[in-house]
């Protein structure tokens, strides 16, 4: 069945598929879609959060409270290694398959991360759970979506502390995973019911198994986690590791695996042309606009999951308050991601101030994270909050930015990996960013906590009913809080590059987002025409 999405393409239908078409999905029906899959979106970009508040928790249950962030980084890393190659994946398998594929994945090991019994147990069922969250590639429908997955993108991050918050003070932290189940059955029901006919869905090339790039996806794999392996198992260590083979082995290979998927891209790209599916196009990285884009998502993914993971780790450390309390203090966050989101859909209808809505993004969220380098004690928690709608506005404008312009700056036939590319890099930059939470809580527990705290009290340390004295209590203060003043500082610096970077994006001359949308379209269609007059045998892949 031509167009759905799903049925393999055949030889005799190419004459037939030259013409581009765009999705024409009738109102009821995609909002209705559009509810089904922005769900099962938030599900998964969320679990990468809700932890966040809950660390603590399963740490002082487990009696891991070393080793505890890897049950946030284990689904970070799955979801950022694998993201990219199932949206590739999507091209062959089709995006309703692949869409729901994912789901039954995520939500059956959600449900295994709730029974789990130890932090073994619940870190490999975390990594399963990644996995399925990152085959949950959006379908290419209208323009609307995209706005509506901005939304999701900007306000899952913060909302997920404070669910987790609320979860885990009011039920147990387990509920946090299990929550996803009957959750994720109503948005897999929305989505199988409400998937349009081939008829109304735009007409989508699809690639054989045979073009499938498995190479560049292992690469892919590899170098994104063996780089953030390396921080966070430096994180983790105790001494000085950064001259160590333990620290230098597995990042100096994550460079070499970079490096080799660049080099294959480029291969690839001269000797076989589109007869290879790319799961990293390079030649998305020769359009200025879109590489600032994606470099820019990748720098502020870094203080944005920073932010996320510390803040509440702080306020829990420094301030004395619950999870619940520490997950309600980034609701101006989230208010404000939403916002930024909001407005940049709304500004972007008519005309094109994609280069001025990542700009804006870069610079308040460089506001934000100087601002909160003057955050200590208790008493600068007002004060925290306030900074803290800067960073969510930039994030919000830079996301949504970002986003519509993989939307309109990148060719159709490589519309998935774009996407996904953006996705992995939020992912990456966020995931350094917990890293470096590890990093610098352990260097500054380290520094004021030795021959003050025992290590079997570092897991109450901060936490509601600890037994501590005040001048534990006061070195564990200082510790967290000077943790946190270097991490803002740190994300500072990098939000600083992201604004140079975002100048990039900059064009004199600019056309309406529609306008680009119908040059996309006309761009496909003559490149099928082109591909149908090649001799025969030219589109088979080697």
């Amino acid at each position: 069945m031509p167009g759905d999405g799903n049925s393999p393409r055949g030889h005799d239908e190419d004459s037939s598929r030259d013409v581009f078409k765009t999705a024409s999905v009738p109102p009821k029906r995609f909002w209705l879609l559009a509810a089904g899959v922005s769900i099962s979106l938030f599900l998964t970009l969320i679990d990468s959060s809700i932890v966040a508040t809950s660390l603590y928790t399963i740490g002082i249950e487990f009696e891991a409270a070393e080793t505890v962030n890897w049950v946030a980084l284990s689904y970070t890393l799955a979801y950022l290694s694998c993201v990219v190659t199932f949206s590739r994946l999507s091209d062959v398998v089709g995006r309703r398959d692949t869409f729901l594929a994912g789901q039954a994945i995520f939500v059956a090991f959600s449900l295994a991360c709730g029974f789990s019994q130890n932090l073994h147990q619940l870190i490999i069922f975390r990594t399963l759970q990644g996995i399925g969250g990152s085959e949950l590639c959006p379908p290419h429908l209208e323009q609307h979506i995209g706005s509506l997955i901005g939304i999701v993108l900007a306000g899952s991050g913060v909302l997920g502390p404070v669910l987790g918050g609320i979860l885990t003070h009011y039920a147990d932290w387990r509920w946090i995973f299990w929550i996803n189940g009957p959750v994720g059955f109503v948005s897999v029901a929305l989505f199988w019911l409400t998937w349009p006919g081939a008829e109304q869905l735009p007409t989508l090339q699809r690639r054989r198994w045979r073009e499938f790039d498995a190479l560049g996806s292992l690469l892919i794999i590899a170098a994104s986690t063996l780089v953030v392996f390396a921080f966070q198992n430096a994180g983790e260590s105790f001494g000085t590791v950064w001259a160590q083979a333990v620290f230098i082995a597995p990042l100096v290979l994550g460079i070499c695996c970079w490096i080799a998927l660049l080099l294959w891209g480029n291969l690839v790209t001269r000797r076989f042309g589109d007869r290879i599916a790319l799961v990293f196009p390079v030649n998305l990285f020769r359009n200025r606009v879109y590489a600032s884009a994606a470099l820019s998502t990748l720098l502020l993914g870094f203080p944005y999951l920073l932010l996320l993971f510390s803040f509440p780790l702080r306020e829990q450390a420094v301030s004395g308050k619950s999870a619940l309390a520490a997950g309600l203090m980034l609701l101006p966050m989230l208010g404000t991601t939403a916002l930024g989101s909001v407005i940049v859909g709304k500004i972007n209808t008519t005309r094109n101030y994609l280069f001025e809505s990542l700009l804006a993004g870069a610079a308040l969220m460089l506001l934000a994270c100087g601002l909160l380098t003057l955050v200590s004690g208790p008493d600068d928690d007002p004060k925290a909050l306030g900074f803290l709608t800067f960073a969510g506005l930039g994030f919000g404008l830079s996301t949504s930015a970002a986003t519509m312009i993989a939307a309109v700056e990148a060719p159709i036939k490589d519309y998935a990996p774009a996407q996904g590319i953006l996705a992995q890099l939020r992912i990456l930059g966020g995931s350094l960013g917990i890293t470096s939470s590890s990093v610098l809580v352990h260097t500054q527990s380290s520094k004021y906590l030795a021959g003050i705290l025992a290590p079997k009290d570092k897991a109450s340390a901060g936490s509601s009913g600890s037994n501590l004295t005040s001048e534990q209590m006061e070195a564990v203060r200082q510790a967290y809080s000077k943790a946190f003043q270097l991490g803002m500082a740190t994300a500072a610096g990098i939000a600083g590059v992201a604004v140079l970077v975002a100048c990039l994006a900059y064009k004199r001359t600019r056309i309406s987002i529609q306008e680009k949308r119908e040059n996309l379209a006309t761009e496909e269609t003559a490149r099928r025409t082109a591909q149908g007059k090649s001799p025969p045998g030219a589109k088979d892949p080697v």
